[in-house]
């Protein structure tokens, strides 16, 4: 009987599990969006619903399994990733009785507690963990330690969403670096809690055994095993969080890899020694990687997928992406002078955003029209994506000789072609669909021994669809568009600093004073 290998994903609007076989080819998949519920009264709240997401999971489990036509007791070993930030709190019998998901944002006022009350302390654990408060588990676990006393009172140990899978199927609870590293109670260096950090806000001692990616942590539990037609003897593997797990299915298992994803939002990653300290003026976020030994940079880029959605469904009359982007070729290099205002490089330490523009617009119908902004948008995630990677070279001393483009946006010719462009780089576009359920699967696959190691999954199932090398006389223009933009972009953050237009996006727990800090 072939062997299978099982991922479960468990995104922010979904969870999907994939099969994949022995050598790394998807052979089903069945996929269930779920909701997060906004508790009455609680602004920002989403709170991860256990009890349906785990009926939620169960059936794409059965249900990939019945597409992919397969005997389940041939799967092997599963590992799970899920969305960073999120967490599940359990009481002593393991209950859960609290979770998050990581877009749950009821804990502004925490953040600016701590922020009030300990203003050294956001710098001085983001050295050690490569975290800001705005997204990590201690304000969230402080709003829950102050508004639901009886509950915390219970509470025991907590876990991030994918150990929270594993323990469901295995009763094992444990943690990985990659994933708890998004908490912001961890240590980069030492790949292991730091219990100091909560006890010195008053958080009590909820932390559990950690464990690398790809290793065994137990089997699938007899009752689970019948329930879901696996086997009892099927094992369960350590995996990680979204994008460290994703960029291993990308084959980015060695330092200096980068790496570009994307999707709503983009990320840039890059990977660095583990023991690297995060740059002093706190501009990217160091998260773990699922790779021992190693972290990743990251720069994020807010809603560039999002926002194109939303102009081809305003403004487009229907037109699809590749209509769109055959028109936009015909548009010269620069858009005419165009600068979308949306998402800004990272800030990471002090992050706000300026209110949503295209500046540099004309009334010239024949330069500036939806084809001419449409190619400014995809410039400028380029150039935002650029600012982001020389940040992570400046601090790290990281050199890249060629980045992976992977996510929806790769599919597209022009801007892939941009991206090159921009940076100066070839990018190497891969085959995989579903970089974050293989990275899973290879996890799954070397607890189970399939290969020896990440580097040998890597290379036996990662592939390269094709390389795009970038237009070296179109570096030097892009260069100084990008100096224009950031100049630019600082006066309309100066906007939303005076009170007069309202901001994207900012962090929680900061006001809008805090714009000055910023650029």
């Amino acid at each position: 009987m072939t062997s299978h290998l099982l991922a479960i994903d468990a995104g922010t609007g979904s969870v999907r599990a994939v099969i994949f076989n022995t050598q790394g080819q998807q052979v089903g998949i069945y996929a269930q969006e779920w909701t997060h519920i906004a508790e009455k009264g609680v602004a920002g709240s989403m709170t991860f619903d256990c009890d349906t997401n785990w009926q939620i999971t169960q059936t794409c489990i059965q249900g990939a399994i019945t597409n992919a036509g397969i005997d389940g007791k041939s799967i092997i070993a599963l590992s799970a990733s899920s969305m960073r930030e999120g967490i599940v709190v359990y009481d002593g019998a393991g209950n859960a009785i609290w979770g998050v998901a990581n877009v749950d944002s009821r804990a502004s006022e925490q953040v600016a507690q701590l922020n009030r009350d300990h203003p050294d302390w956001e710098a001085r654990y983001y050295a050690t963990s490569g975290q800001t408060f705005a997204l990590s588990a201690l304000p969230r676990l402080l709003w829950f330690k102050q508004n639901r006393p009886a509950l915390y009172e219970q509470a025991q140990c907590m876990t991030m969403i994918s150990d929270w899978v594993l323990y469901m199927l295995s009763g094992v609870l444990a943690s990985d670096p990659s994933n708890a590293g998004t908490s912001g109670i961890f240590d980069l260096a030492t790949r292991q809690w730091d219990k100091d950090q909560a006890q010195a806000a008053g958080i009590k001692d909820l932390f559990l055994p950690v464990f690398e990616s790809g290793t065994v942590i137990g089997k699938v539990k007899t009752d689970m095993a019948q329930h879901l037609g696996l086997s009892k003897d099927t094992l369960v593997v350590m995996g990680g969080g979204d994008v460290q797990i994703g960029t291993l299915g990308l084959g980015l298992t060695k330092p200096h890899q980068a790496a570009i994803l994307g999707g709503s939002f983009w990320q840039q990653v890059v990977n660095i020694d583990s023991k690297t300290p995060p740059p002093a003026d706190m501009s990217v976020r160091i998260n773990p990687h699922v790779i021992a030994g190693q972290s990743q940079a990251e720069g994020i880029t807010f809603f560039s997928g999002l926002i194109m959605r939303w102009f081809r469904d305003a403004f487009c009359d229907g037109m699809d992406y590749a209509q769109l982007e055959t028109k936009a070729m015909q548009v010269p290099l620069g858009s005419y002078g165009i600068l979308p205002i949306f998402s800004d490089a990272m800030h990471y330490g002090h992050w706000i955003h300026a209110s949503p523009s295209f500046i540099g617009l004309g009334i010239d119908p024949e330069k500036y029209n939806k084809y001419s902004m449409f190619r400014s948008l995809e410039e400028n995630a380029a150039i935002i994506s650029a600012i982001n990677l020389e940040q992570i070279m400046r601090f790290s001393g990281a050199k890249i000789d060629h980045v992976v483009f992977a996510g929806g946006a790769a599919k597209g010719k022009l801007w892939a072609q941009i991206v090159a462009d921009v940076l100066g780089l070839p990018l190497h576009i891969p085959e995989v669909t579903e970089a974050t359920s293989l990275g899973c699967a290879m996890c799954a696959g070397v607890g189970a021994g399939v290969w020896s190691s990440f580097n040998e999954a890597a290379q036996a199932v990662v592939k390269t669809a094709r390389v795009i090398e970038p237009n070296t006389d179109n570096f030097e223009p892009y260069q100084a568009i990008k100096r224009r933009w950031q100049q630019v972009y600082h006066a309309q953050l100066t906007l939303v600093q005076h009170g007069l237009t309202e901001p994207m996006w900012k962090a929680p727990g900061l006001s809008t004073s805090d714009s000055n800090t910023m650029n």
